[in-house]
């Protein structure tokens, strides 16, 4: 057991998740360089209108409870602190405001567990005509605003989600003394359909709302904390309502959380006794909602200030855009009917940035498949974290914008539930290659697809190949190849990919002179059509079950490279690695077919000879992205890469289009990049600028913020390559604070399509490569002026020895 390991034990065995305080990170450090960002944010004069039933409930059977408002996806504005999401809809009749803990989980829609909404909030103001209305969710702050007067009284709100001290809180205030005059209704939301218990109390000036899901043994409570300054509060016991008459602000503060830990006995228990049914969440929510009230509002919103803006201001970009004075909904539109806007790219970016942090952080679980909100009973696919690419999306970006520490989550989550992956890799083993087997031993660990907060999957070798493994792994080796933490290196990264590669090693199977994996199963793809007929892994309308698809190849390869390159970091002699170098040579992962595609099949000739032509996932062209095996050494394979995203097509869903964009950008085709973004932000964007695949899902706003990274700074070759995959559109603009591999900062600035100034920030020393015509010819210097002797490559590589903590200025580049 791993030091990592040993903590995430300790802490699951004495700490409800909702009362873990924020954490020390891994690698960079807490106070980082602030960069002046330029103003981002959302804004409408309506509040979010209230039509009914939502997108998801009213297509499916009518056996499924009715959820609130259709109009939740695509108006309300979401704030959160990784603990907890609130979507927030800025309403002046009666407010509603939507509460989900990522914890709390119902039986789902497939019976494993599923995210539910935990509550809604209620403020009755029965205020109809209003003027000068505007609501705001300011990316800058994290915080949101409704602005309206009524009577000749100017209102005002505020909401914020405070990772710190994990407390929302809503400030309410008005212009004139003893104007505020409301009523604070809670409800507990699905009592009726039996899978949950809940009751809500009032006393004094506290709301609580406290039950238990009995499925999971979970127990769960919510506190409202009415803080009246003026006027009076009166209590309705019988209806568990606070009123609040004529005060001159009210502060709401709101604290959630249930018994959940995240261990290993969550995923390896069975149902009932995941979680022990006789521990409750009450003494961590009190003692969170006393702290926050004793900090009182304005030191409250200084703390959430201050962690936010440390990680948010780290970078700034400017995409040859100038700000809008639209609305964000007309801003939308008008992007949609083909007026595009290089402000709403740069803001895409940046609300991608905004969502990361706002749904996953250190101590909290990881971005699910909504990120962190949920108004539903049964959430789309369970809300869960889905690992054939929708998890994985959800980080692509978090590294090289920046924002490594929030992908710490997923680290703790990793190692909870590493356990339970190695029992999957034994079974799996004991299924497809039982002689492999090494009984009581390692057999390394696998994961399949469809997890969630209580479950974890093993790979079936149906529904997708035990690349999903790989494809997994492949964000620990990104953590540490752009943070160097050789803590982490030796504690975590090298020991799971050894003992991945060592599950890899048990399933591949001889053909011939190649080892493939078998069962394999490109993820979702079907065998639909004519010509694979006669195919041995045909049968129509399913999944195409065969040998060595180019996704499982692909990341046993990718698994096993990254292996090797961490035993050399480490000087490793494991004898083990012997194997891997033998089998590496054996994988053939990437075949190239008669259309010039990248086969996605080994026994394909034709493109979509097997399989949906158009199909929303190019696992085929995970080598390319994530992965690092298709580059530019290999000019045949990135041809056929780009010949299979035109054949592919842009006619796809919102994560999809995130996909083809990275991947375009990995290719050096910034103008087909940008394509793919500005068909995902015309037919994939909500109004709210959520995204859809439909319904709404976080990976696309994720996905897609990496591929603006990754259009402007890539380093999976070796080198810092500075502006790759530049369209056109983007001529002229700079950006600040995106993060290389080998944990280097750049900041860049380019005229016409060619860059001007350049700048460097170590923050762990090592060799630095640039890549980038006619750097040879640059001057140097360091943060105090002093030239810097670089050597240079020809003219458009440079390499040189920085030191840790010194910034590096590249100018006059011709």
């Amino acid at each position: 057991m791993t030091t990592s390991t040993k903590l995430i034990t300790l802490l699951a065995a004495f700490l409800p998740l909702a009362s873990f305080a924020a954490p020390e990170t891994r690698a960079n450090p807490q106070s980082e360089p602030q960069i002046e960002p330029r103003t981002y944010e959302l804004w409408e004069l309506e509040p979010a209108p209230n039509n009914g039933r939502s997108h998801w409930e009213a297509t499916k059977s009518s056996k499924r409870p009715k959820s609130y408002d259709k109009d939740w996806e695509r108006w309300s504005y979401p704030i959160g602190n990784g603990y907890t999401g609130v979507s927030i809809f800025g309403r002046t009749d009666t407010e509603r405001v939507q509460i989900t803990d990522k914890t709390l989980h119902n039986r789902g829609i497939y019976g494993k567990g599923g995210l539910t909404s935990f509550a809604e909030l209620f403020l009755d103001f029965n205020q109809d005509e209003v003027t000068n209305y505007r609501r705001s969710l300011n990316l800058n702050e994290a915080i949101a605003h409704v602005d309206y007067q009524k009577d000749g009284v100017t209102y005002t709100r505020e909401y914020f989600a405070s990772y710190p001290d994990n407390v929302i809180v809503i400030r309410l205030s008005a212009d004139q003394k003893g104007a505020l005059s409301f009523t604070v209704r809670p409800e507990i939301p699905y009592l009726a359909m039996k899978q949950r218990k809940g009751e809500i109390t009032a006393t004094g000036d506290l709301l609580t709302l406290k039950g238990s899901m009995p499925m999971f043994s979970c127990n769960y409570e919510g506190q409202i904390k009415v803080i009246n300054e003026g006027g009076s509060l009166s209590t309705d016991t019988k209806n568990g309502t606070i009123k609040v008459s004529k005060a001159d602000a009210v502060t709401l503060l709101i604290t959630t959380g249930t018994n959940y830990r995240l261990s290993a006995k969550t995923f390896s228990n069975e149902t009932a006794k995941k979680l022990n049914p006789k521990e409750f969440p009450h003494d961590a929510v009190s003692a969170r909602m006393q702290a926050a009230h004793d900090l009182g509002y304005a030191e409250l919103k200084k703390r959430h200030l201050k962690d936010y803006q440390n990680l948010f201001g780290r970078v700034s970009v400017n995409l040859n855009s100038k700000p809008t004075s639209d609305p964000t909904h007309i801003l939308l539109k008008k992007y949609q009917k083909g007026k595009t806007n290089n402000w709403l790219e740069e803001l895409m970016f940046q609300y991608g940035r905004y969502l990361l942090i706002s749904s996953s952080r250190e101590k909290s679980l990881p971005a699910n498949l909504q990120g962190a909100w949920s108004q539903d009973y049964y959430t789309p696919w369970t809300g869960g974290f889905w690992h054939n690419i929708n998890v994985q999306m959800n980080y692509w970006g978090s590294m090289s914008t920046n924002l490594s520490e929030c992908f710490e989550a997923y680290i703790a989550f990793f190692e909870a539930y590493l356990p339970v992956a190695q029992q999957h890799a034994a079974d799996y083993v004991r299924k497809h290659n039982p002689d492999q087997l090494t009984k009581g031993g390692d057999n390394g660990w696998i994961i399949g697809t469809g997890a969630n907060a209580y479950f974890i999957p093993g790979a079936s070798g149906g529904h997708s190949g035990p690349g999903t493994g790989g494809f997994t792994a492949k964000l620990l080796v990104d953590y540490y190849q752009f943070t160097q933490d050789r803590e982490f290196l030796e504690e975590v990264a090298y020991p799971a990919m050894l003992s991945l590669s060592r599950f890899y090693s048990k399933v591949l199977k001889p053909h011939g002179d190649l080892l493939l994996v078998e069962p394999s199963a490109s993820p979702e793809q079907t065998s639909n059509a004519e010509q694979a007929k006669g195919m041995p892994g045909h049968i129509k309308g399913k999944n195409y079950i065969t040998a060595g698809c180019t996704f499982d190849q692909g990341f046993v390869w990718e698994s096993y490279s990254d292996t090797l390159a961490m035993a050399d970091k480490l000087g490793s002699k494991d004898p083990f690695l012997d194997t891997i170098r033998e089998q590496i040579t054996k994988l053939d992962p990437v075949l190239v077919g008669a259309s010039g595609q990248i086969k996605e099949y080994r026994e394909e000739k034709n493109y979509s000879d097997i399989g949906q032509e158009r199909h929303r996932h190019i696992s085929h062209l995970c080598p390319l992205f994530p992965g690092t095996l298709i580059k530019s050494n290999q000019p045949e394979w990135m041809r056929a890469a780009s010949k299979t995203l035109d054949l592919r097509g842009n006619r796809t869903t919102g994560w999809a289009l995130a996909h083809r964009m990275n991947s375009r950008a990995r290719l050096g085709e910034g103008d087909e990049a940008l394509k793919a973004y500005q068909t995902f932000i015309r037919e994939r964007t909500a109004t709210n600028l959520w995204t859809l695949h439909p319904p709404f899902q976080i990976d696309g706003s994720l996905g897609s913020m990496a591929g603006v990274a990754e259009m402007l700074l890539q380093s999976h070759e070796g080198s810092i390559n500075i502006l790759p995959a530049l369209p056109k559109a983007w001529k002229t603009g700079h950006f600040d604070g995106l993060v290389a591999r080998g944990n280097f900062v750049v900041s860049a600035r380019w005229k016409d399509g060619k860059a001007t100034e350049l700048s460097i920030l170590s923050r762990s020393g090592g060799e630095c490569r640039i890549a980038y015509p006619g750097i040879g010819t640059a001057t140097v210097t360091d943060s105090k002026g002093k030239k810097i002797e670089v050597s240079p490559n020809g003219k458009d590589q440079i390499n040189f020895a920085p030191t840790v903590g010194e910034t590096y200025i590249f100018k006059t580049i011709k």
